[in-house]
């Protein structure tokens, strides 16, 4: 799905939707819930903080608790939400648990090729704010523009041929971690600024205080295909990685 979070948001809120509606039809629970709700009341109306009204507080909180969890959509709601934020982190990390299933230990892979497309006057929608990762399957280069507000930005080369010439990948960030996955036998030039962030090139590594830093990997000068970095970020580090 290209937009998660508006799938996350639909979900919860029907569950929200079944934990109101199940709770109205058990009158246990809605009596639970409401004597919570009226202790935690009577304990913070109280402009003195008494041992009574303490006592009040921590027990309608106890009942709040103990109601809701009896209720069987409030944990599919927990359940889903482990789900979501488990899987979503696998994606954004890049791993590919299938790679280790026992089916994939002999296997034949058969590769499909595609003749080039143009790209002259292609458009392509911008992700301002969330995490993206560019480079989970195999695709045709095309030098990246990008512009993000706040999210952490993972691009790998190892799916992708560079041409023999040099390649450019422009990102203009906000607030976010990113992090670039480069095949050995490509030169690299970076040119990175940023206001407050780390910097880790290969086996260097800094911290940029308003700074500009200007890299480049060992092999970039006999290198036929060459790849520059030209990043501008407000905060966050920036990792640049050999697959």
């Amino acid at each position: 799905m290209k937009k998660p979070g508006r799938f996350f948001f639909v979900i919860e809120s029907l569950l929200f939707l079944m934990v109101i509606w199940q709770t109205i039809q058990n009158p246990f629970l809605l009596l639970l819930i409401g004597s919570g709700v009226f202790l935690i009341y009577l304990a913070l109306r109280r402009k003195r903080k008494l041992k009574t009204g303490n006592f009040k507080l921590f027990l309608g909180v106890i009942l709040i608790l103990f109601g809701l969890l009896n209720n069987p959509a409030v944990w599919l709601m927990l359940v889903f939400t482990i789900l979501f934020i488990g899987l979503k982190g696998i994606e954004i990390s890049g791993i590919d648990l299938s790679k280790y299933a026992f089916w994939h230990k002999k296997q034949m892979i058969m590769v499909q090729t595609q003749e080039s497309e143009s790209h002259d006057g292609k458009k392509k929608k911008q992700q301002w704010l969330g995490n993206e990762r560019i480079g989970d399957h195999v695709y045709e280069w095309d030098d990246i523009n990008l512009n993000v507000l706040s999210g952490d930005t993972i691009i790998d080369l190892g799916n992708t041929i560079l041409p023999k010439k040099d390649n450019i990948v422009l990102i203009r960030k906000g607030i976010g971690r990113t992090r670039i996955l480069i095949p050995t036998g490509i030169g690299v030039q970076l040119e990175h600024t940023a206001l407050m962030g780390a910097v880790l090139f290969e086996d260097y590594e800094t911290k940029l205080r308003n700074e500009t830093l200007t890299l480049y990997s060992k092999e970039y000068s006999e290198s036929s295909r060459r790849l520059k970095l030209v990043t501008n970020t407000l905060i966050g580090d920036i990792e640049v990685f050999r697959v």
